[in-house]
């Protein structure tokens, strides 16, 4: 869209540019054009779209995507867009500030990218509801200030480099792609915008730890950035010894250390007694037949590369809004990594019974320790369940969770509607065995 056009749909709706909401819209058609070639995307893409504005980008994106979604703040903008699209039935307008709304169905539209021209104001809390792991997108572009992309983009070598870089940085790589000038918008801002690409990092590029707890650990240390870092943290374990260990200088501030040191100091301080192991290599099994009988013991790695049958438990767990928790599993399980599962799994000891394992992988997965478990059903083994005898519960739980980072990577809430749809859509996202589970608890819950 050039200038003219801008004019003429901003008349027409009665919208004055906001200084505050950042509305500086894109005119230079060519950049445009450029910007939507960076995202790749491929007819069984959903995109998502935040800030359309007068559609500058938009129209370049409704005929190259199987969906696409609006999230527009300006409801004069954002009906301008449902009447601009009323004859797609692909593209959905959502009238709603990007910083708040929820994103959880966009994982049933995989594979799904992120566009954006983002204001100014408000990148930083769009960027962080949008992009936060677990997330459901696979590639992003965005363009803001570029002050604010040198931010992200920033090392410990740099001046900018903080909080916000390494936010950002834990869940993907940022690259710049393009400077643009002022020139290419109207109203022109004061400043030059970067066109930024993200993609996911992989997650083995760095030790096994939380999210949340590196997050609160960065949070102390940069409230007083020029402070020594020990004075901000746990008293538990020793600064001496942790220091030593990662050979991190004794007296080191926040923005001197690499993302890659934060990893390894957050797993440094988490307690949690499974925080790197993502499994017990030596544990041993009940081998079993096909009536649950046992036969003989043995090892883990024996029961899954001979395909031996075994036992195992799967606990739903589901909140006070009847969401169901599932997991995310990290990239270091040895059995379907980084791929969303029951809320709780794992498998029956020598001699345990299928309840007693169901307590105990509550309380070592997701840190439940109160909470009835209802038995649902045992499922035969096959070769999709890795050939377990599985033992289904469900469980209500309201509480704080919390999770062995080497385990389980998230653990989000959602409706059952939506895993329903997630799972008829995209079912390669989810464990093998998952799918019989979830059938098997869902027909619970409607009986």
């Amino acid at each position: 869209m050039n200038s003219s056009e801008i004019k003429s749909v901003l008349e027409d709706f009665d919208v004055t540019p906001s200084k505050s909401l950042g509305q500086n819209f894109l005119v230079d058609e060519n950049v445009a054009i450029w910007i939507v070639e960076q995202l790749e995307i491929g007819p069984d893409d959903c995109v998502v779209e935040v800030g359309p504005g007068t559609g500058a980008l938009t129209e370049h994106l409704v005929p190259l995507c199987r969906k696409l979604i609006l999230i527009e703040f300006d409801a004069r903008l954002a009906d301008y867009q449902r009447q601009r699209w009323a004859d797609f039935p692909h593209v959905e307008v959502h009238q709603a500030d990007a910083s708040s709304w929820d994103p959880r169905p966009l994982f049933a539209e995989r594979p799904i990218k992120f566009m954006g021209n983002l204001p100014y104001s408000a990148g930083g809390a769009i960027l962080a509801n949008l992009l936060t792991s677990p997330c459901a997108f696979e590639r992003a572009v965005v363009m803001l200030q570029k002050e604010f992309i040198d931010r992200i983009l920033a090392t410990e070598a740099d001046d900018a480099y903080g909080l916000l870089s390494l936010r950002m940085q834990m869940d993907w790589v940022p690259t710049a792609l393009k400077t643009v000038p002022p020139e290419a918008f109207s109203p022109q801002p004061r400043i030059d915008s970067t066109v930024m690409l993200l993609t996911p990092r992989d997650e083995k590029e760095m030790p096994p730890y939380s999210h949340k707890l590196m997050d609160e650990l960065m949070r102390r240390c940069f409230s007083q950035r020029r402070k020594q870092m020990h004075k901000q943290l746990p008293a538990s374990p020793s600064w001496a010894d942790i220091s030593s260990k990662l050979d991190i200088i004794p007296t080191a501030r926040p923005e001197e250390l690499s993302l890659v040191k934060w990893a390894a100091l957050t797993a440094a301080y988490d307690c949690n007694p499974l925080a790197n192991i993502a499994q017990n290599v030596d544990e041993m099994f009940d081998v079993v037949d096909d009536q649950n009988i046992v036969l003989r013991q043995a090892s883990r790695k024996e029961v899954h590369e001979q395909k031996l049958m075994h036992r195992a438990v799967h606990v739903i767990v589901f909140n006070k809004n009847r969401d169901c928790y599932l997991q995310k599993r990290s990239a270091y399980k040895d059995c379907n990594p980084s791929v969303w599962d029951s809320s709780a799994a794992g498998h029956l000891a020598v001699g345990e019974d299928s309840e007693s394992a169901a307590i105990r992988e509550l309380k070592e997965e997701l840190g439940i320790v109160d909470s009835k478990l209802i038995p649902v059903c045992t499922l035969a083994p096959c070769e999709k369940n890795g050939w377990e005898h599985v033992s289904v519960y469900i469980a209500a739980y309201t509480g704080k969770l919390s999770f062995p980072a080497a385990e389980i990577s998230g653990v989000m809430p959602f409706s059952m509607e939506l895993i329903d749809c997630w799972l008829k859509r995209c079912p390669e996202d989810f464990a093998s065995s998952f799918p019989e589970v979830w059938n098997a608890a869902r027909n619970f819950f409607n009986s």
